[in-house]
């Protein structure tokens, strides 16, 4: 199985310790479930690893956009965890989960006036500042009432991941952030510095997603390091924190190879430590910013199956009775997923077939070319794995679709995380 927390027992798929097939009759279908210990495992490999190999000051933080909600953030404080936000909502789903405000650091390319001040309201502890007209808005803010902001930049060191290229986020020409390569990144550095309500801690980058090995981060960290010392030789100011942001991968099928969180760290923190002793700089405190290696193998949606179509001589269908609502990676960006049958998991997978959601888009596809047991019939409970990051946070509202439930399991114990809208959910905005 890809993911340690699945097992199949007497034909049945079990996720986290608990029976797919008896959650989809609790709770009905679809639903998305979500395994609480595994999220906590993951977050353990980061936060353990990071102090044991890069120190005390090390720092990981949960990247809310992979999957939102307040026991999310409930979690992360028990664990020690601090997290980045890209929006007010985040910002306040966090604070009403009780999530010490003071560990959220503010993202985002785009922070209007409100946005700005709302963080500040609220006790958000650091900015990463995108541009310089945000720079200038939290300069004048933070004038206003009388404190210094902490920021760090947000830097493109312009790498290549080879990644898909609606994750590559650390090119030159990108959306994100100063450029080192132009001289933008130099030229901000310095007004920040000549700022009376900026305290600027450091830089940021992030360069890619989906990655299984250290090597980005550690020619982000070369780029990153040695732009440090540029600074600190041009300015005398030396930054006390880095960034190196996120990206690790996860296995959404057996193609995809597995990843040691924990070693690749120790890879990283290896050659930072090197290059700051010939760089002649403090080691700066590093943080960095999983989202979906957090969340993700945590996760699996279960549907329930409405009608198998074949067309003889073309393609066969399995219509679900979820879909493109509820995960829109696969029109996105065509995301490959491990699909099973949740009571039959051992039966032989001899039947080709797209699986497909209910919504009215050609599009509304969840997998394509996928086989199933031949037997798969209306009724039957299908389950989508590693749908934990992306799935619950990307989800709409499209052909006026109720969003699911959000099922929490932890160990002989299940729960609802997050309630399924209603009808009159849908409606009550209505004028």
């Amino acid at each position: 199985m890809i993911c340690s927390n699945l097992q199949i027992k007497d034909n049945i798929l079990y996720f986290g310790g608990r029976s797919t097939v008896e959650l989809a009759e609790k709770y009905g279908t679809p639903i998305y479930v979500m395994d609480e210990q595994t999220i906590r495992n993951n977050c353990r490999k980061y936060t353990v690893s990071m102090k044991k190999y890069f120190g005390d000051n090390a720092r990981a933080f949960y990247a809310s956009k992979a999957c939102c909600f307040k026991k999310i953030y409930s979690i992360m404080q028990s664990e020690g965890m601090c997290v980045d936000v890209v929006s007010p909502g985040e910002i306040y789903t966090a604070k009403s989960a009780g999530f010490d405000m003071s560990k959220v650091c503010f993202h985002s390319n785009s922070k209007n006036d409100f946005d700005i001040n709302f963080a500040m309201d609220n006790g958000v502890g650091c900015f990463a500042v995108d541009n310089l007209e945000e720079l200038t808005a939290i300069n004048n803010f933070a004038g206003e009432r009388g404190f210094k902001q902490k920021i760090i930049f947000r830097v493109t060191p312009g790498i290549d991941t080879h990644t898909y290229e609606a994750v590559n986020t650390g090119k030159v020409d990108s959306k994100f952030g100063f450029p080192i390569e132009t001289g933008a990144a130099m030229e901000i550095t310095k007004v920040a510095l000549g700022m009376d309500n900026i305290d600027l801690a450091g830089f940021h980058c992030h360069v890619g997603s989906q990655l299984f090995d250290s090597d980005v981060f550690v020619r982000s960290a070369k780029i990153m390091l040695e732009f440090i010392a540029e600074v600190k030789a041009e300015t005398g100011y030396e930054a006390r924190e880095l960034d190196l942001g996120g990206g690790y991968g996860v296995r959404y099928t057996e193609n995809d190879p597995e990843i040691d969180i924990e070693d690749n760290i120790r890879q990283v923190a290896e050659y930072v430590k090197k290059l700051c002793a010939d760089l002649n700089l403090k080691e700066p405190a590093i943080s960095m910013e999983p989202g979906r290696s957090i969340v993700a193998d945590a996760g699996i949606t279960l549907y329930k199956v409405g009608n198998v179509k074949r067309i003889e001589g073309y393609k066969n269908y399995i219509a679900i009775d979820g879909g493109m609502g509820d995960n829109p990676r696969y029109a996105l960006y065509e995301s490959e997923y491990t699909v099973i049958a949740a009571h039959k998991a051992n039966e032989p997978c001899d039947f080709p077939c797209d699986l497909v959601g209910r919504f009215c888009e050609s599009g509304d596809i969840i997998q394509p070319k996928i086989k199933l047991p031949e037997s798969v019939a209306r009724g039957d409970i299908i389950a989508v794995l590693t749908t934990g990051a992306y799935n619950y946070s990307m989800a709409s509202n499209y052909n006026r679709i109720p969003k699911l439930p959000v099922i929490m399991v932890n160990g002989n114990e299940d729960y609802i995380a997050v309630k399924g809208e209603t009808f009159e959910d849908l409606i009550k905005n209505d004028m």
